[in-house]
């Protein structure tokens, strides 16, 4: 590696400039001020719609940022080359989960419209007194504090870092971060597999399934990639990372969507196959629900846009070498997420058909559109790749 980096020129780092940008940031501040406010309203006019229609707003954009997380710590417990290049904004969204912790905080203040089992007193149900020792109020809360607390901090840590090694170069950083995620590693798949557990499966509280929280980590996983895809292509859009990033990385990027492609159509099968099959009425419910009346549609076209059409698509090498129109993939996939975690959660309060609601969209755009102001300040604050990292060099040249 040290030859290679004495006869190739490291790049200087890009920065990413706010003043180019500033009218978008305005905008995004005041549709996000808005929407909020409008949520505000939502929680005093119809708190019992808007609790579920937060909660969905906020699962979605959850498992957006929690999966770039995972992939930056992968990065970095493999020891990664191809993904140096794109590490920056991974760490940039990932930051975002700090934002993402704030936002649960009407989640809890809600929670008596979601989730009805800290309403029902004990020795009222046989059921849900057996669960008592995991489903109530204190330790909820503990194991929310837990779950955000480790993904924020996380997060932060690994950005402080990688940006700390631009300045010198020092391979401790790289140390620290591998030793950072080989203990994230764990902590990840713990933390978002309980965290599904209970801020989604819990809301019907006599369903379970132990396959739930690789199901949601299976569509963060591929939901993420392919908002990266989609980051990474608006940042060359608008004149950066051009000579940084090149096809090979989004052959790579399309392979790793292929590739959570498949492995959530395995994981979402292989729930409902072992469910139905052995016919428990406790779990066989969950999807009674979602096959009734216009949910049965939306759950085939869930079937059809998530797997079968990018499947067919992304088997296909020129669309993975093909910026543009892997992007068309890439937001198609992010879509077919949103609708996941819709069906997800917005059965328990319309088990009998689809009912969509003004505050469905108000959530989202409220959430979106503060994320989306936060990202641009922050991916100002430093170069858009990591201009230091040993491995950079071979994330230039990469070839596969």
């Amino acid at each position: 590696m040290s030859e290679r980096s004495q006869t190739v020129p490291v790049p200087e780092g890009e920065y990413f400039e706010s003043s180019r940008f500033s009218g978008v940031s305005f905008l995004l501040g005041l549709t996000a001020a808005v929407a909020l406010a409008l949520c505000v309203l939502g929680a005093l006019v119809n708190p019992h719609q808007l609790s579920y229609s937060w909660l969905f707003a906020f699962a979605f954009f959850f498992t957006l940022c929690a999966g770039c997380f995972f992939w930056t710590i992968v990065h970095h417990a493999t020891d990664a080359e191809w993904s140096v290049v794109v590490r920056r904004q991974l760490e940039n969204i990932a930051a975002l989960l700090v934002v993402l912790a704030l936002f649960f905080v009407p989640i809890l203040l809600l929670r008596h419209h979601l989730y009805s089992w800290m309403d029902i007193p004990p020795g009222a149900e046989a059921s849900l007194d057996s669960k008592r020792a995991y489903l109530n109020w204190s330790f909820f809360l503990v194991r929310a504090v837990l779950f955000l607390g480790f993904f924020a901090f996380a997060a932060l840590t690994l950005r402080r870092f990688s940006v700390r090694q631009d300045k010198d170069g020092n391979p401790r950083f790289t140390i620290g971060m591998r030793k950072v995620a080989f203990i994230s590693l764990p902590m990840f798949a713990l933390c978002l597999t309980f965290g599904a557990f209970d801020w989604l499966m819990s809301l019907n509280y006599r369903w379970f399934s132990t396959m739930f929280g690789v199901y949601i980590f299976a569509g963060a996983a591929g939901s993420s990639m392919s908002l990266l895809v989609l980051v990474i292509t608006a940042l060359r859009q608008a004149g950066y990372l051009k000579d940084v990033v090149t096809l090979e990385h989004y052959h790579i990027m399309g392979k790793w969507m292929l590739a959570f492609c498949i492995f959530w159509a395995y994981i979402g099968f292989g729930q409902y196959m072992l469910i139905w099959y052995a016919n428990i009425p406790e779990e066989t419910q969950f999807f009674i629900t979602r096959n009734t009346e216009s949910w049965w549609a939306l759950s085939m076209l869930l079937v059809i846009g998530r797997f079968f059409i990018p499947f067919a698509v992304l088997l296909l090498r020129s669309i993975k070498k093909e910026p543009r129109r892997l992007c068309i993939v890439a937001g198609w996939i992010v879509c077919m997420q949103m609708l996941d975690m819709y069906i997800v959660i917005l059965p328990a309060l319309h088990g009998t058909g689809v009912q969509v609601s003004i505050w469905d969209l108000v959530s989202l755009v409220a959430i979106g559109a503060t994320l989306g102001f936060v990202y641009l300040r922050i991916v100002a604050r430093t170069s858009l790749f990591p201009v230091r990292d040993p491995r950079l060099i071979e994330s230039l040249k990469l070839t596969n």
